[in-house]
């Protein structure tokens, strides 16, 4: 009995690190840090969100409890969370708001989505700057060979 409980579990374990679903082996090429910063100005990140550092930079605010970015108390745990948090707003909703200020009638995120105008080495780009913020689970980067210059 024991030792069918002990396998049961290591199956379980070793299972949820597999399959379609699996975050295992994904990540993108290594972004620049100071282009990341460019992008978050750029896409005025600042009248939705609060950024240590940054709030001096805000002209006008789009929601009046701006959504807190970066710090150690956050559900964005790893590099993938973080990544998914900018491509799909939606799929987990930071929490401490109240739903109305952080959600449309539907019940998706009020963040405008980037995907269409954002291009990926601005997202890969942006994800490291905001990583920086963060104090996430090391991962194991991906190293790309560059292509172009």
């Amino acid at each position: 009995m024991r030792y069918s409980l002990l396998f049961a579990f290591v199956f379980f374990l070793t299972a949820c690190s597999q399959g379609p679903e699996s975050p295992r082996g994904f990540s993108l090429p290594e972004g620049d840090l100071e282009r990341g910063e460019q992008v978050f100005v750029q896409y005025d990140c600042l009248s939705c969100h609060r950024l240590q550092g940054y709030d001096a930079v805000v002209t006008e605010r789009e929601l009046d409890t701006p959504i807190i970015l970066g710090g150690t108390v956050t559900k964005v745990k790893t590099y993938a969370e973080l990544l998914t948090s900018v491509i799909n707003p939606s799929h987990r909703l930071a929490s401490g708001y109240q739903d109305e200020q952080i959600t449309d009638d539907a019940g998706q995120s009020l963040m405008r989505n980037y995907n269409d105008v954002m291009t990926v080495s601005e997202l890969i780009d942006l994800v490291a700057f905001l990583e920086s913020y963060y104090e996430l689970n090391p991962y194991a980067q991906s190293h790309y060979h560059m292509y172009y210059p």
